[in-house]
């Protein structure tokens, strides 16, 4: 009797628990059906987007644009290469791709070349050996690119807000401060949606990015300037951030490399917006993507902040004595993966199992069902600063205001900074009180994340359910983040990887997880997939000419 008294309150509990994640589950299928109406009526008319005029990006004629920012890195070392030479040539292919992508919201290129100048003099009269200038500048006379949203001393940094003076960085992100330490060229700032508010790259400052595979559709966001100029032969590395897949899903739709390091990897001072939250660190992070997946290490140990977190990247990775998983499906509120995505990831699990003898296990991870809600409602409850004032004075009905005014278009915001505002105020309002159960939900699957892959292990684990879409395509497909958001919420580190173009000529691709600590495994088999299957491909328009 005594045994039995002290199970009841387990059981129910277990009641409770069963109850709470039967209501969730009905709450997704309603959503989905929601979701499913609103497609209905708006994908066709947003499909008729694809009666607009494709422009054509000119064609790649300068063989230097198409190696990586390492091998750039050693030949300027070694004075095979001046770094004017490489900045001049990256400073010609903005100027021509730029007004097609519409990608660059300021640049400062005089600067750059005057920089440049002044590494090529330094490298006249320095006694420095190659190996110590790898070693104290390994960036040196490299050209880079960085989204606005992060801090560079003098440049625009209003991140898309409509202002009648647009704002200027007053100092360096930690980040930047780093790569220009490392010696770094930075070239511009790029596009971002309004206050990254968004996972495509519009505002009503700079306009809309578009993708340089087909220009009728969206590079994506919030990082889409980069993406963009990535992918366009513009850039070969840069600075990005992401709290919701906002490195992976431009680096998706751009067919390039996107890093989201684990929690806490790297600094986040000096990106806006920002948070004094103390969960911001933990679902936030500034990444990289680049060209090349050679360049995804370098990087990384530039802007890390420990050594030891630096150290890892110099690790050597043998894919023998890793182990392999994978998962097809996020459930929830999401729509099935098309056959492409599936097709590059069967691709991926056939060249590991014979080139390296492993069995691919599929994962079970079966709290994934909740990763919608879980990453949705956490990252809602966080107060981030820089969102305006209409937005954060939801509850006394101004965004509701501020709605009715973009309407009739006479609101200076765009509708998604609208709508996070209005998710914000019902998430304040009506959803605090489930807040303990979906902290739960998110420590029940890390503890899962740990359990399978352990310390040498990898999820193989789609990047998004399609290839690029056309313009407000988001709203409706708005479920599928949770592919990338749920990784926020967790604090793992994923690397987005390019697996060739579908039957459209866009590009598709899959992200590779690891549990917190080992970002040096996903760069690994990042840099195996371009190995074994080209990585990064010259948009279809835009081929050599020779």
């Amino acid at each position: 009797m005594e045994l039995l008294l002290c199970a009841l309150p387990l059981l129910f509990s277990k009641f409770l628990i069963t109850r709470w994640e039967t209501m969730v589950l009905i709450i997704q299928k309603v959503l989905k059906f929601v979701l499913f109406l609103l497609s209905c009526l708006l994908t066709p008319f947003l499909k008729l987007q694809c009666f607009r005029k494709r422009k054509r990006l000119p064609p790649i004629t300068n063989r230097l644009l198409l190696i990586s920012a390492s091998e750039i890195a050693r030949r300027i070392r070694r004075k095979q290469l001046s770094s004017e030479e490489i900045v001049r040539v990256y400073i010609d292919r903005c100027k021509v791709v730029n007004p097609i992508v519409n990608a660059i919201v300021e640049s400062r290129f005089d600067a750059a070349i005057q920089e440049a100048r002044k590494v090529d003099d330094f490298l006249t009269w320095t006694t420095k050996t190659e190996e110590e200038l790898e070693r104290d500048v390994p960036l040196l006379g490299v050209p880079m690119t960085v989204k606005e949203s992060i801090a560079v001393k003098g440049m625009s940094y209003s991140v898309g807000v409509k202002r009648k003076v647009l704002e200027k960085a007053p100092e360096d992100a930690d980040v930047v401060s780093m790569i220009r330490e490392a010696g770094a060229i930075i070239l511009l700032v790029s596009n971002t949606p309004e206050l990254c508010l968004f996972w495509e790259s519009t505002n009503k400052v700079t306009g809309i990015t578009w993708n340089p595979y087909d220009t009728r559709r969206v590079a994506g966001g919030s990082s889409g300037g980069e993406a963009a100029l990535l992918a366009s032969a513009a850039s070969v590395a840069s600075l990005s951030s992401d709290v919701g897949g906002s490195a992976r899903f431009p680096a998706l739709f751009c067919g390039i490399f996107g890093h989201k390091p684990t929690a806490c990897m790297v600094s986040c001072k000096g990106h806006k917006p920002s948070s004094t939250d103390e969960k911001w660190t933990q679902n936030f992070t500034i990444g990289t993507m680049t060209r090349y997946a050679e360049d995804l290490s370098l990087m990384m140990k530039i802007i890390s902040q420990t050594e030891e977190a630096r150290r890892s990247f110099t690790q050597k990775v043998s894919l023998k004595d890793m182990q392999f998983f994978y998962m097809e499906e996020c459930c929830g509120i999401t729509n099935s993966v098309k056959g492409e995505m599936k097709e590059a990831m069967n691709k991926l699990r056939k060249h590991i199992e014979t080139t390296y003898g492993h069995n691919v296990q599929k994962a079970q991870l079966t709290d994934m069902k909740f990763a919608f809600d879980t990453s949705a409602h956490l990252l809602l409850e966080m107060d981030v600063d820089g969102i305006t004032d209409e937005v954060k004075a939801a509850g006394k009905g101004k965004i509701f205001l501020e709605l009715l005014k973009f309407n009739f278009c006479a609101s200076r915001h765009t509708f998604p900074t609208l709508g996070y505002g209005l998710l914000k105020w019902i998430f304040d309002t009506f959803l605090k009180r489930y807040r303990g159960k979906f902290h739960e939900k998110k420590i029940s699957l890390k503890k899962q994340f740990e359990d399978v892959l352990g310390d040498n292990g990898v999820l193989i684990y789609p990047s998004f359910v399609s290839a690029a879409h056309y313009p407000y395509e988001s709203l409706v497909k708005v479920g599928n983040f949770s592919y990338m958001m749920i990784y926020n919420v967790l604090g793992l580190p994923v690397t987005q990887c390019p697996m060739g173009l579908n039957r459209d000529g866009l590009p598709v691709g899959l992200q590779i997880v690891a549990n917190p600590g080992n970002d040096h495994l996903t760069i690994a088999v990042a840099q195996e997939i371009q190995r074994a299957f080209g990585g990064w491909q010259q948009p279809p328009t835009a081929k050599l000419a020779v």
